[in-house]
């Protein structure tokens, strides 16, 4: 196929016109026109832009080699593991995990199908468990860790301890000031001053890579491993500095590097 062809598929699975593809790119309809047919090719630049936009690689742009996977929703059935976190919480003595859930009829991005939001928080306290972390202020910490960005719970009213509260509000953007891009740094030092927040930091970023290519797009991807590697990774140590935790930092950092390195060879 020519890259002319391949264009017209990838911005009809997009459901993007010729106009709509144009004005993303600060471009006439008339020059995608020209490309689809094949009368001149992109430019270098503008072949990097195609890409980003249409949420695919340049390889595939230029080559077409489209496998035709199928896709399956990578998020696990979030009735059956608050069923099973429930009856561990019960048999182990975690009071504190034995909350209500707080993101009922919120729902996460997906491009396969709509999935409960409370999929993300109950993946996090399962990993904890599964990693041989029995701790209550651990599983009940990744259960709330969303909660005062995302819903309306105020830091005061979390059924849980204070050591819980203060690493819950570490890891929530919106209980700094100021805009994202700026306060970053000093949000992942503060996150470095407390051994709970980091290991909660550590255990959500393994999930939102896990599930990355299911709701991000391919920018924000490669900004979402940059920001991983610079300001995650060093945080394993933070972790490390807890010795019952140790184990659990070598299989967060296997995992987190795996995931990395392989998606800085496809994007």
């Amino acid at each position: 196929m020519s890259i002319g062809s391949n264009l017209i598929a990838a911005r009809k699975a997009k459901g993007f016109t010729q106009e709509q593809l144009a004005e993303r790119l600060g471009v006439s309809f008339q020059a995608v026109s020209a490309w689809e047919r094949d009368a001149y090719l992109p430019e270098a630049g503008k072949l990097a832009a195609l890409a980003s936009a249409l949420n695919i690689s340049a390889d595939l742009l230029l080559r077409g080699e489209r496998r035709d996977w199928k896709l399956e929703n990578p998020n696990f059935d979030p009735d059956h593991m608050y069923t099973w976190l429930k009856a561990k919480a019960h048999s182990l003595g975690l009071t504190q995990t034995l909350m209500k859930e707080m993101h009922n009829g919120q729902m996460r991005k997906s491009m396969v199908a709509a999935v409960p939001y409370r999929a993300h928080p109950l993946t996090l306290a399962c990993h904890a468990l599964a990693m041989g972390i029995v701790e209550d202020d651990v599983v009940s910490g990744l259960l709330l860790h969303d909660v005062l960005e995302d819903t309306c719970a105020a830091e005061k009213d979390l059924p849980v301890c204070e050591r819980v509260r203060k690493a819950v509000r570490l890891v929530s953007y919106n209980t700094y000031a100021g805009r994202k891009a700026e306060i970053k740094p000093i949000y992942f030092a503060n996150i470095a001053q407390d051994p709970l927040a980091a290991l909660i930091k550590c255990i959500d970023r393994c999930n939102n890579l896990s599930c990355m290519p299911d709701g991000f797009s391919r920018e924000k991807q490669a900004r979402y491993v940059i920001d991983t590697e610079r300001y995650v990774m060093p945080l394993l140590e933070v972790v490390k500095s807890i010795p019952q935790w140790n184990n659990a930092a070598w299989l967060l950092r296997y995992q987190l590097r795996t995931m990395l390195e392989s998606y800085k060879r496809l994007l």
